[in-house]
């Protein structure tokens, strides 16, 4: 465990390398869905350049929180762990943008629409850039299986889950209004 003294005096470029690390490891045995079966850890990397470059983000927690985002929902990592490691404020976050994988998945979808709308600013930011990915991933190299109807599906319901995460980072939305648009295009 590393005490917030301890975590204070830790450069932020050192604790975004360790969460990088941290979900690395994690995330070692899975793979993305797309027909590439491309390592998972490449979406937390995407997910925090997104939020890095296109929204200007520099908020270390905000960062780390993407690096680590998909770590409880997709692992058998825990919140506690986070915090021990990355803080509470961390910890927090990705706890705000975490699904509950016991739940049936259309009650799930509806709960992310309904909850992102309720986050704090920080948490909205991470599932804005978290869509983005999402998105260009299924209108770029979409998982084999996925039909047109099903990734068009995925866009409408991004778009829900977007709206209500808006006026928290006009690039990230623009971003994202992009990847929309390029999506349809594509699908259509």
């Amino acid at each position: 465990m590393i005490t917030e003294n301890e975590r204070a005096g830790i450069p932020s470029t050192t604790r975004l390398l360790m969460a990088l690390a941290f979900a690395a490891e994690k995330h070692r045995h899975q793979r993305r869905k797309d027909a590439a079966a491309s390592p998972y850890i490449n979406h937390p990397i995407a997910v925090a350049n997104t939020l890095a470059v296109e929204g200007r983000v520099t908020d270390e927690a905000i960062l780390l929180a993407a690096c680590l985002h998909d770590t409880v929902e997709d692992t058998q990592t825990t919140f506690e762990e986070i915090e021990e490691t990355f803080g509470t404020e961390v910890s927090s976050l990705v706890r705000s943008v975490t699904d509950d994988k016991s739940l049936e998945k259309a009650l799930r979808k509806q709960l992310q629409i309904e909850h992102a709308a309720k986050s704090s600013d920080k948490a909205k930011q991470i599932k804005i850039a978290d869509k983005i990915c999402n998105v260009r991933d299924i209108t770029n190299s979409p998982p084999q299986d996925w039909s047109l109807k099903r990734r068009t599906e995925y866009l409408d319901w991004s778009q829900e889950v977007v709206s209500g995460c808006r006026g928290v980072n006009l690039g990230l939305e623009q971003a994202f209004d992009d990847a929309i648009k390029q999506a349809r295009e594509v699908l259509h």
